[in-house]
């Protein structure tokens, strides 16, 4: 059975995909990713089959959302304490429209014959992956950076993408993108 690995995102503009790329220490063990590479994941759903995919995207495009602001700022790590394994930038806190949003993308999911992903939504940018990296090699960058501030992006699609695994790193491909309604 043909599948595809799948995850649903908010995509940047180019503009601040191009700013959080030149924030790169280039400390020893970050893997920084291409601005092309960096999103905003509301859910990863793994291998799907293709009858699957079909009706998850019949769910997507049925989901009623308006166009929201959302802000980019602060730095930090996956885990917070400890070794690092994840370099990030946050999305501020409290944003009713985005959970509502990764709440609907969820049940979508779910009626498509998903399992549901249980592991609690801490939305966030990826911008380095960390191999062997101390907590504190990272520290003087995210104190130099503590208040970090990209601005407000305005969100008005999400898409449905596929992850191909290449040993240059992952490449994404837009499936599908949805609008406000």
């Amino acid at each position: 059975m043909n599948t595809k690995r799948l995850f649903v995102s908010l995509e940047l503009p180019h503009s601040i995909t191009q700013h959080l790329a030149e924030l790169d220490p280039h400390l020893r063990g970050l893997r920084w990713l291409a601005p092309e590479q960096m999103h905003l994941t509301l859910s990863f759903l793994g291998n799907v089959p293709g009858d699957i995919e079909e009706a998850l995207k019949k769910n997507l495009e049925a989901i009623a959302w308006k166009a929201f602001f959302l802000p980019i700022s602060g730095l930090g790590t996956f885990p917070g304490k400890g070794r690092p394994n994840i370099l990030w930038v946050g999305v501020g806190t409290g944003h009713p429209h985005l959970f509502q949003l990764h709440k609907r993308v969820q049940e979508a999911a779910i009626h498509a014959g998903l399992e549901p992903d249980l592991r609690s939504f801490h939305p966030h940018i990826t911008l380095a992956r960390c191999r062997d990296v101390s907590a504190e090699s990272v520290r003087p960058f995210l104190r130099a950076h503590a208040a970090f501030d990209a601005g407000m992006i305005h969100v008005e699609s999400f898409c449905l993408n596929s992850s191909a695994l290449t040993p240059a790193g992952s490449v994404y491909t837009a499936e599908l993108i949805i609008r406000p309604k």
